[in-house]
């Protein structure tokens, strides 16, 4: 058997034979702290009981602006962010969840009626299919034909996330999203860490060290991850902690767009974009990242990666760009002062024009 194969097995035991509940866990990282907005707390009251109760997640993977979309969950379990997004793309859009633990989905699936009519829908707008995150070519799925892909602390638990983030980017529309919460650490984990079960299994022993993932996003094609909010993960068990050493973990929402040439560093051309409004829910200011609170109506200086995200993306209706490509003034200023984690990233505690 090899590694990748072992690591699969492990965590499909995990979460389909050892775990009932998330009462079952055993640390805070998978798991959602915190007030929803209010729009998802809506949306999360409609979902069954026994979907709720088998939710593993780590953040809100409910991006802006979804009606209509075509969404992918990776790793959906139960079903839990399906049927919120479900809510959010209406009926004409479509959520396809994809998860490799048969009694996850079997719950998936045994409520799909059930969430029709409790939304109100004559047809469902959902689809569950069992395979691999790390092989989405072989599901059938059909290229570049999603508006967004999103994932709950789901990748860590992968043994190949290159070919995750590959594959993901393949399924995207071009300007479209991948939008997730995962578990990452400040160092490289020691063998150890990453082959015990129990780590694995919490989210905690696949974590990829926060540099290494912005290389292997890179690779992917995904040229400018921007880090949307972040929060230090306690490990409260003292045989895991111990396991742990002194390494760090976070929890940590990023997003990722399907954008071709999108620069590597943040570069200045003398552009700027102006939020017009009609985001629902963000009718004051749009939050690209933790560094991009844009308020209505005013002029936003912005990189040439972030005017593209904005204005070659499902965000371009609600936005008027100022300037081109044309003259190029270096790097925008503050590029780099920051680095991920060190701070957790806070929606609204940028300044006008900060970059990075």
């Amino acid at each position: 058997m090899n590694e990748h194969t072992k690591t699969k097995d492990l965590v499909r035991e995990y979460y389909g034979k050892v775990l009932s509940t998330s009462d079952d866990l055993k640390t805070s990282a998978c798991c959602t702290p915190g007030a929803l907005p209010a729009g998802l707390r809506e949306a999360l009251a409609n979902v069954h009981d026994e979907v709720r109760a088998k939710y593993y997640g780590c953040g809100f993977v409910a991006p802006e602006h979804l009606e209509g979309a075509r969404v992918l969950d990776l790793g959906c379990g139960a079903g839990q962010d399906v049927y919120v997004l479900a809510q959010m793309v209406g009926t004409k859009g479509r959520v396809v969840g994809v998860d490799m633990t048969a009694e996850q989905l079997e719950v998936a699936r045994r409520h799909v009626d059930w969430h029709k009519q409790k939304f109100g829908y004559c047809c469902s707008n959902v689809e569950f299919k069992e395979g691999y995150i790390e092989e989405l070519d072989k599901l059938g799925l059909e290229q570049a034909s999603f508006d967004v892909i999103v994932s709950n602390c789901v990748i860590n638990l992968s043994p190949d996330k290159n070919a995750v983030l590959q594959g993901a980017r393949s399924l995207l529309k071009p300007g479209g999203e991948m939008y997730f919460s995962d578990v990452y650490a400040d160092r490289r984990l020691p063998q150890a860490v990453k082959d015990d079960p129990v780590l694995l299994g919490e989210c905690l022993g696949g974590a990829l060290y926060w540099g290494d993932f912005l290389d292997v996003a890179r690779e992917a094609g995904f040229a400018d991850a921007r880090l949307v909010t972040s929060r230090p993960l306690s490990v409260d068990d003292p045989v895991l902690a111990a396991k742990c050493g002194n390494a760090r973990f976070f929890s940590a929402t990023y997003r990722l767009f399907n954008i071709a040439g999108l620069e590597t560093r943040c570069e200045d051309y003398g552009q700027a974009v102006v939020y017009k409004g009609g985001i629902p829910g963000h009718e004051d200011a749009f939050e690209l990242d933790g560094h991009h609170r844009i308020e209505k109506g005013r002029v936003f200086p912005v990189c040439g990666n972030t005017y593209r995200m904005l204005m070659e993306s499902r965000f371009a209706t609600f936005f008027d760009a100022i300037g081109d490509f044309s003259t190029h003034y270096g790097i925008f200023p503050g590029c780099g002062s920051n680095l991920p984690f060190d701070e957790p990233a806070v929606p609204g505690a940028s300044t006008s024009g900060s970059c990075c």
